[in-house]
């Protein structure tokens, strides 16, 4: 009995450890099997709707820094959703190939201008650039937003706890500035640098082009409602004239103000130049066109040299001053070009 027992024991050990061998080798297989049906995911990617992750190869999860008007902001990857608080900008991010989901009214238009209402379609209307809607722009859960120092510095630190926000200092003068801080965080500095380059191919051209009418003096106008400037050097026309070199009336030469001189109806005669160029801010109201209405029909302003060898010219305040971006900046070289009766 006592070695019945014995062997039953024996024989339950041995058998004890088939099992476990058993168990062994399975799992193994499975081990196998998981691993060999990954590596088939890896290399045909997850399922259809979901391919594979390739962000590493391609640098889409790479992280950069700007320096901006606010410091500096680390952006993760090329931004997709973007939120762009200013006008001039707007121009910049449909030039470089990138729709905004959200942005600024245009000054003029409902709510964009002519000239980029067709690319806008569809773009979330995200307050105006004076007053951005903090609500709406977190409720687009952007990835990169873009402002203005001299707009936006208030509500600066509400903008990036949404998203990476990014800052251009002012918005007089040289629009290229900005332009350039608008292609490095949108990490499109290549795209950026070629568009620019094309725009000062056209200086040049036109440069060449013009020649002797160069001396020519150029004036520049804006009827407003209620009042009547000059603008001057540092504009969004007077930056594009400055490197031309076209010549610039005694008022320009000698303003205190390089930006405008707000003037009445008597000091027309100073703003006189060979060439006048005049726009009109008009909001809706009527205002301003009744203001331009009242100085054009004025002798006075019939008696201007200019008048007198109708070399006045009625343009868009949109293109010449309030959108302030690449896309007007090349539309007014285009209208440059017939003012001078040059050959594009």
């Amino acid at each position: 009995m006592v070695r019945e027992n014995a062997r039953n024991k024996k024989r339950g050990a041995l058998w004890s450890l088939a099992v476990l061998i058993m168990v062994v080798l399975l799992a193994g297989c499975g081990a196998n099997g998981g691993a060999n049906g990954n590596a088939n995911n890896a290399n045909n990617g997850s399922s259809a709707n979901q391919p594979a992750d390739n962000s590493a190869s391609n640098g889409a999860s790479e992280s950069y820094e700007v320096v901006h008007a606010m410091g500096t902001t680390t952006i993760k990857g090329t931004p997709q959703k973007v939120v762009i608080l200013t006008n001039e900008g707007t121009e910049a991010l449909l030039a470089l190939g990138v729709k905004p989901v959200g942005a600024v009214r245009s000054w003029t238009g409902d709510p964009w201008y002519e000239h980029i209402k067709a690319e806008m379609e569809g773009v979330t209307v995200v307050g105006e650039e004076s007053q951005p809607n903090i609500e709406v722009i977190a409720s687009l859960q952007p990835d990169l937003i873009i402002g203005n120092k001299m707009r936006q510095e208030k509500v600066y630190e509400q903008l990036k706890a949404i998203a990476p926000t990014v800052f251009a200092e002012d918005l007089r003068g040289e629009w290229q500035n900005n332009f350039k801080l608008y292609a490095t965080a949108l990490n499109k500095q290549a795209e950026g640098e070629a568009l620019l380059t094309a725009f000062d191919e056209r200086i040049q051209d036109f440069k060449g082009k013009a020649g002797d009418k160069l001396n020519d003096t150029i004036s520049v106008i804006r009827f407003m409602a209620d009042k009547t400037r000059v603008y001057h050097t540092n504009t969004f026309s007077g930056v594009i004239f400055e490197k031309i070199g076209i010549a610039r009336n005694e008022m320009t030469k000698n303003a205190k103000d390089a930006f405008v001189d707000e003037i009445t109806k008597e000091r027309l005669p100073e703003a006189d130049a060979d060439r006048i160029i005049f726009f009109t801010y008009e909001t809706g109201d009527g205002a301003a066109t009744k203001t331009e209405e009242e100085w054009t029909s004025d002798p006075l302003f019939g008696n201007l040299e200019a008048a007198k060898n109708e070399q006045i010219y009625r343009v868009d305040d949109a293109i010449w001053n309030t959108a302030g971006g690449i896309k007007a900046a090349n539309i007014l070289m285009d209208q440059l070009y017939d003012i001078y009766g040059l050959q594009k």
